[in-house]
């Protein structure tokens, strides 16, 4: 009986259809799966250097945009002090009589700020007590400079929150490379078992894994 039961496991393993079979059927699907994995791999990394490539021009925008703000944020606060520096002297003038002194200073003043220096004297401030302390706390007056420098603030820092989420970007195609990585290991590893269950269990894991990364490229934004 033990010479029989070892000859039939001898025939067993040395039929050479049956590991044909499950082994041809292994190795195509093995194939597939590292063609694919290839395939996505060279797509994920692609993105990975664009969505960099664009972290870097955009913080590089941000920087720019920040520093031109405060160029003109600075300028702004020149002008501001400059009107009302001259409104102080032109309160001076006006109080001493001085009417000409007066209107000198008056057409000094910016054109932002003329236009609150006007509907602040139609309040009649030196005899009205509700009137504001002066024509820059009018709803009239307006910077050019500070209100450019806002808008490039924040336009600076929406390209700066656009940067970080292309960097994040860049991040998760890398993280996707890893998972592709994983696929090589495990097809590689199943190449090595010569049991038909052991290497079926690992390529089939390996091909739910790449299904799972695939996926997750699908899904992230493209450029």
């Amino acid at each position: 009986m033990n010479i029989e039961v070892a000859q039939q496991l001898t025939e067993s393993e040395t039929d050479p259809k049956q590991p044909r079979r499950w082994q041809g059927l292994v190795e195509i699907g093995e194939v597939v799966i590292l063609a694919i994995v290839a395939v996505a791999t060279a797509w994920s990394g692609y993105q990975a250097a664009r969505w960099d490539g664009r972290q870097a021009f955009l913080y590089g925008t941000a920087s720019r945009l920040h520093v031109q703000a405060d160029e003109a944020d600075t300028l702004g606060g020149q002008q501001r002090l400059l009107d009302v520096s001259t409104f102080n002297t032109w309160i001076q003038a006006y109080t001493a009589g001085n009417k000409e002194l007066a209107q000198l200073y008056v057409r000094r003043f910016s054109d932002e700020y003329r236009v609150a220096f006007d509907a602040w004297i139609k309040l009649h401030p030196f005899k009205n007590p509700d009137a504001p302390p002066g024509p820059i706390f009018m709803p009239e007056y307006h910077n050019a400079q500070s209100e450019h420098a806002a808008a490039l603030d924040e336009e600076g820092t929406r390209d700066f929150d656009e940067g970080t989420e292309a960097r994040e970007t860049a991040d998760k195609y890398i993280r996707q490379t890893v998972l592709f990585a994983t696929v090589l290991f495990l097809i590689a590893v199943a190449q090595r078992f010569r049991y038909h269950g052991v290497r079926i269990a690992a390529t089939s894991v390996a091909a739910v894994l790449l299904l799972f990364a695939v996926v997750g490229v699908i899904g992230l934004p493209r450029i």
